[in-house]
């Protein structure tokens, strides 16, 4: 059992998950910065540590080494404070995060930000499908306590902010816990 002085010092672990495009970054930028929590941007650290199996062609984009990926985290992650971006999750281990947030977005936002970053039509088709069908909500709700997953909305500024002190608030709660 943590002693008071633990608890006051100890900080959770995040997932922030959501389709590509959703508003996940912008989220976590802001968070990282005002509760002074580590982002941890799984692309980019797969990028940077060559953490890839292979590159899809057809769907424009590396195929990421799940477990180098985990292998690299681990000690991140049993330190806590982390903010972890990804737009899958069902990998992660439930023991990692004291929260998941999933950041959805409208359909017709979200053509416009992929179009944006040049996302060919075969990715830009499949990320809109799993948008659509909401299979990463569901992929979170599958893999996480269902008390823990919540959906936050990321369709304008306004929802970020609204995201933003959702996040926010839940850390507050789990400090006093």
């Amino acid at each position: 059992m943590a002693t008071t002085d633990e608890k006051v010092d100890a900080k959770p672990n995040i997932l922030i998950t959501g389709t590509p495009g959703a508003g996940k970054s912008y989220l976590c930028e802001r968070l990282s910065d005002q509760l002074k929590l580590k982002w941890l941007d799984c692309s980019k650290i797969a990028k940077e540590n060559n953490f890839v199996e292979e590159y899809d062609d057809e769907y424009d984009c590396p195929i990421l080494d799940e477990d180098k990926l985990m292998d690299y985290l681990e000690p991140l992650m049993q330190q806590g404070g982390n903010i972890v971006e990804y737009h899958g999750c069902d990998f992660f281990p439930e023991r990692w995060f004291e929260a998941v947030f999933v950041v959805t977005c409208s359909n017709t936002i979200l053509f416009d930000r992929l179009k944006e970053r040049g996302y060919n039509e075969k990715k830009l088709k499949s990320n809109l499908e799993c948008e659509i069908f909401g299979t990463v909500l569901e992929e979170a709700r599958d893999s996480y306590k269902p008390d823990i997953v919540v959906e936050l909305k990321g369709d304008t500024k306004l929802d970020a902010e609204q995201s933003l002190k959702t996040v926010k608030n839940w850390y507050r709660a789990w400090k006093r816990k």
